[in-house]
């Protein structure tokens, strides 16, 4: 009788589960049985194992063989598993030396040849693995730079079966062909899900810089709005933009990224081990750098904005959002139910999604903006523009956003028409987003000094109880805010919300806290009326 194990990761949403991959073989007639809880495409590499061991050189044993995934409780799924499950059953062949196995976790699917495909989610995967207290991870070659992101990691990428068993068994290491090069590797395929984040500019730019950026320079006029895109970007308050077509609603949002600071090396790790899970990681990308941005069509269902999907639930946009900018173009055009699934994980920062199949905890932390016309036909609110929606269809169409998820936004922004002066370019060229970006990076840092030795970096993420007791305001700061609230006109949660604004307001221009001209307008930009005084973000 023959035994060997090896170890691979089994998903769960974002975070992984180590499996042991144990192999009995047993006199008898020869079989293959594979328990655990596997799904269909991992109960299919019975047939791929055996093919990749016999076309590699080896030689398949002609016995009662088991292959057992444990925990077993824990369902299985994807092709991830079969490098794990073929030396498994090598060691148990005594082919290679089972020592030299137990404790090296393998993840990468075998074609029928022998060659190791790349699969999705390998950072993640490694990730757990290095938590668990595991050492070695044999990853497929093209992944073997997302697996060396995980510190204390040893990683070796292998292209073939063939390459692996000559490293476990100390034999000279064949060398394989590599693909033509004129053309995309085929091998490349198994990391992209077709159509994942298509038109969502999910993917990020090239590193050289090769391409157009957009940049809040090609914004003409919009000084109010440029303020709250500025004030978003420094405090991570979510926002809405309401105004009629052509206003430059959308390109304002496009825009936010650029002035957003770059992740650091943790928020980096989680947007990666997302993205790589959702399919959407560029190939010869391992790490993602710069903030995500996510813009859904309208049409978004609730699952696909929260996530879901057959068997375990799979992110969906707010996830693939994380730590970037989650865009709801004609936000009143989303179903009701989509809108206000995302009410918890604006308060949360993450979601939690329920199913059949178990229950997903995935990261969604992100920067919400929203974008609206006044009314169906979008000229409401300008003068002499001939609309004639009655006053029925106009409140039915504002009240599509809902009262609660108004609520949690802290900026909401009239978007006036552009004149024609700003237009051709009267009115002068505004700020650059390097410019914006530097005074942001600047309040960040100030955010991040004040808030050290807490869970907490952004203002929007400080709880309401610390910013009543512990980060007061300058006396009488809040004396217009309170009246407010009094009125009716604020509710609890949008006095604290006001004062996270506020704050943010106080690190644009380096107060060390917020007076009375900060709260009045973090006022203006969260109820929309003015207060008498300057709208502009890092003003004296």
């Amino acid at each position: 009788m023959g035994f060997a194990r090896a170890c691979s990761v089994a998903l769960v949403g974002v975070e992984g589960v180590v499996v042991e991959v144990q192999a009995d073989l047993e006199p008898g007639v020869a079989a293959f049985t594979l328990v655990g809880l596997p799904d269909k495409s991992l109960v299919e590499s019975r047939d791929r194992v055996r093919a990749a061991i016999v076309n590699s050189g080896a030689e398949w044993p002609q016995k009662k063989l088991t292959v057992g995934l444990s925990p077993a409780s824990v369902p299985k799924s994807g092709s991830g598993f079969d490098l794990a499950v073929a030396c498994a059953v090598l060691g148990a062949a005594e082919r290679i030396d089972p020592a030299a196995i137990a404790d090296v976790v393998m993840i990468g699917e075998l074609g029928l040849d022998g060659r190791v495909r790349p699969v999705r989610g390998v950072l993640p995967a490694v990730l757990a693995a290095a938590e668990a207290g595991y050492r070695q991870v044999v990853v497929p070659e093209q992944t073997a730079g997302e697996a060396a992101l995980v510190p204390g990691i040893s990683v070796l990428g292998v292209r073939s079966l063939r390459q692996l068993i000559a490293v476990l068994g100390d034999e000279p290491v064949p060398d394989e062909a590599v693909g033509d090069l004129g053309r995309p590797d085929a091998m490349l395929a198994g990391l992209m899900v077709p159509g994942a984040g298509l038109g969502s500019g999910l993917v990020p730019l090239p590193a050289d810089g090769a391409g157009h950026r957009p940049d809040l320079a090609d914004v003409a006029g919009q000084a109010r709005a440029r303020t709250a895109l500025e004030v978003a970007a420094a405090g991570g308050h979510h926002l809405l933009l309401s105004g009629p077509p052509g206003a430059g609603k959308t390109m304002l949002a496009e825009r936010l990224t650029a002035i957003l600071p770059p992740l650091t090396r943790r928020e980096s790790l989680e947007v990666t081990a997302v993205h790589s899970v959702a399919g959407i990681l560029p190939p010869g990308e391992p790490l993602i750098g710069r903030a995500p941005y996510c813009a859904p069509h309208h049409s978004a269902t609730m699952q696909s904005l929260v996530g879901g999907g057959n068997g375990l639930p799979r992110p969906g946009a707010v996830s693939l959002a994380h730590r970037g900018v989650l865009f709801l173009d004609e936000a009143p055009e989303f179903s009701g139910r989509a809108l206000d699934a995302l009410r918890q994980p604006l308060e949360s920062g993450h979601v939690v999604v329920a199913r059949a199949a178990g229950v997903v905890r995935l990261p969604a932390r992100f920067l919400m903006v929203l974008a609206a016309n006044p009314c169906p036909c979008g000229r409401h609110t300008l003068a002499g523009s001939g609309c004639e929606c009655p006053p029925s269809a106009v409140r039915r169409y504002q009240a599509r956003l809902s009262g609660p998820l108004l609520d949690r936004v802290d900026l909401r922004v009239e978007v006036e028409p552009v004149s024609r002066a700003d237009l051709m370019g009267g009115g002068g060229r505004g700020e650059s987003s390097a410019e914006v970006a530097a005074r942001v990076l600047q309040a960040r840092v100030r955010a991040a000094e004040r808030l050290a030795g807490t869970p907490w970096t952004t203002n929007s993420e400080v709880p309401g109880h610390e910013l009543r007791t512990r980060l007061v305001a300058a006396p009488g700061a809040l004396a217009a805010a309170e009246r407010d609230m009094e009125r009716g006109a604020l509710t609890a949660r949008g006095l604290d919300r006001v004062l996270r604004v506020a704050w943010t307001v106080a690190d644009l221009r380096a107060a060390d806290r917020p007076d009375a001209t900060d709260v009045a307008v973090a006022l203006e930009l969260r109820t929309g009326v003015q207060r008498g005084v300057p709208m502009r973000a890092g003003a004296s």
